[in-house]
C-alpha cells in the first residue's frame, strides 16, 4: 500500500474545459480490466511534451515526437499492458494505427493524436484488441472522467494518482488537472512514466513548451523508485484556451502564480509515484545544500537515493548510515564536477517528524551522534536526509522511497 497517499475523491477532480475522458476494458493483456483511455481535446487546444532518453524508447514515444510537430492536437489514445517498447517497425505501424482509428472516429487526421502505452517491453501491441474497445471508450467519453483515467492508465501500481487546482484572482480564474502512473521503472531523464496535465487556459506555445520542461524539472525529474528510466516515459501539458486566462507573455498578470500552480500539481503527481513505489513502506525526501550548482546538488541527492544500501537500510530502519557518505562519495559518476566534493566539510542530518539529528560532519561520524537516535528516527514511514556539501549557494531536492522483499516479489512476478 502507498505510504500516507490516498487517491482524491471524483469530486475532487475538477473538469477542465475543453477535455472529455472516457475508459474501456480492450484486453490489452488482461480480461477484465480497464485498459484503453481515450481523451478528446477541443479544436484549438495547445499540447507540449517531454520524452524518455532511453534509446530504446517505445514505438509511441517516436510517433508522439512527430505528430507533435503539428499544433492542433486532438485526442491522446492510452493503453496499459503492452508498452509496445523495443518492438521495431511492427510497433511503430501499431502505434500508427492507433492514431489512425481515433482519428477516423472523431474526424480529425491521424497526425492530431497522440499515443501512449505503457506495460511489459518487448511483446507486440495486439492493435486489433486496442481498435475494438475505442468505441466503448468513445460513448464514455465525459468531462468528469479525470477519476477514472488515473486508474485505467495504472499497471503495478496500488492505487491512481490525481491532482487538482482551481485559480481565481481579480486577473484570472483557471482549471488545472492532472493524473499520472508509475510505480516502479521509475528514474526518468525527464518525467514520469506517463503523465498527464491539462489546463483551461490559452498558453502561447512556446509558453507552454518551456512550462512543461520546467514543471519536468521540479516534479518527475527530481524522484526515482529502482534507478530505471523507462523506455516510455511520458509528460504531457494540455493548454485548451477554453477559460479566461490568457497568457500570450511571461509579463502577463498572474502568470508566475499560474505557472507555479502547474508545478504544484506536477510535484503532487510525482510525490504520489514514490508514495506508491512497489513494495514501498517509506518515503524519503533527500534535501541537498550547499552545491555550487542546482546540477550537483541533485546528483548528490540521486545518487543516495539510487542505492540499493541505503534504501534497504531504511526500510530495515537499521541506522547503517555511513552508506549515505559512501553514496555522496561516489555521486562524481554522476556530476563530475563533484570530483573535487571536500568531505572534511561535508554534513549529513537524518529526520523524521520534527525531530532532526546530526549524523556525520568533518569527515567522520558526528561525536553527537548515538546509534540509537539513528534506529528511533528511521522508525516512521516519512524520513528526511539533509545533506549540506559546504561548497556553494545551490540546493534541491529528490523523492525515493526504501526497497522492501515486496519489491523483488512484484518484480519477478511482473508477467505472471
Amino acid at each position: 500500500m502507498p505510504v500516507n497517499y490516498l487517491t482524491p475523491a471524483p469530486e475532487q477532480l475538477h473538469p477542465v474545459a475543453g477535455v472529455r475522458l472516457g475508459v474501456a476494458e480492450a484486453g490489452i493483456r488482461k480480461a477484465n480490466r480497464r485498459d484503453l483511455t481515450l481523451i478528446e481535446l477541443a479544436p484549438g487546444s495547445r499540447v507540449a511534451g517531454v520524452f524518455t532518453k532511453n534509446r530504446f524508447c517505445a514505438a509511441p514515444v517516436h510517433v508522439c515526437r512527430e505528430h507533435l510537430k503539428h499544433e492542433d492536437i486532438r485526442a491522446l489514445i492510452i493503453n496499459t499492458g503492452i508498452a509496445n517498447a523495443g518492438t521495431g517497425a511492427s510497433g511503430l505501424e501499431a502505434a500508427r494505427q492507433s492514431c489512425a482509428a481515433v482519428a477516423k472516429l472523431l474526424d480529425v487526421a491521424a497526425a492530431q493524436v497522440l499515443p501512449f502505452s505503457t506495460g511489459v517491453i518487448l511483446e507486440p501491441l495486439p492493435v486489433e484488441r486496442l481498435k475494438a474497445g475505442l468505441p466503448a471508450a468513445l460513448s464514455a467519453l465525459k468531462a468528469d472522467g479525470w477519476h477514472g483515467a488515473a486508474h485505467a492508465i495504472m499497471t503495478t501500481d496500488t492505487v491512481a494518482k490525481a491532482a487538482s487546482r482551481r485559480l481565481a484572482s481579480a486577473e484570472f480564474a483557471a482549471t488545472i488537472t492532472g493524473i499520472a502512473k508509475g510505480a516502479g521503472m521509475i528514474r526518468p531523464n525527464m518525467a514520469t512514466m506517463l503523465g498527464f496535465v491539462a489546463t483551461d487556459a490559452a498558453i502561447a506555445q512556446p509558453m507552454l513548451e518551456r512550462l512543461v520542461k520546467e514543471a519536468a524539472d521540479e516534479s518527475f525529474n527530481c524522484i526515482t523508485v529502482d534507478g530505471d528510466t523507462s523506455t516510455n516515459d511520458s509528460f504531457v501539458l494540455i493548454a485548451t484556451g477554453q477559460g479566461t486566462a490568457k497568457f500570450e507573455s511571461v509579463d502577463a498578470p498572474g502568470w508566475n502564480e499560474f505557472k507555479q500552480a502547474v508545478i504544484e500539481v506536477a510535484r503532487e503527481l510525482a510525490q504520489a509515484i514514490v508514495r506508491d513505489g512497489e513494495g514501498a513502506t517509506k518515503y524519503i525526501e533527500i534535501a541537498v545544500t550547499g552545491g555550487r550548482s542546482v546540477a550537483e546538488c541533485k546528483a548528490a541527492g540521486y545518487a543516495v537515493a539510487h542505492s540499493p544500501l541505503v534504501k534497504t537500510a531504511m526500510f530495515a530502519s537499521d541506522p547503517n548510515l555511513g552508506r549515505i557518505l559512501a553514496a555522496i562519495g561516489y555521486a562524481w559518476n554522476l556530476d563530475p564536477s563533484l570530483a573535487d566534493l571536500d568531505d572534511g566539510k561535508v554534513r549529513v542530518w537524518l529526520g523524521s517528524g520534527g525531530e532532526e539529528i546530526l549524523v556525520a560532519e568533518n569527515g567522520g561520524r558526528a561525536p553527537s551522534y548515538r546509534e540509537e537516535d539513528g534506529a528511533r528516527i528511521m522508525k516512521p514511514a516519512e524520513l528526511r536526509v539533509r545533506v549540506d556539501l559546504g561548497r556553494g549557494s545551490q540546493a534541491a531536492k529528490v523523492w525515493t522511497c526504501d526497497f522492501s522483499y515486496d519489491y523483488v516479489k512484484i518484480n519477478a512476478d511482473y508477467r505472471s
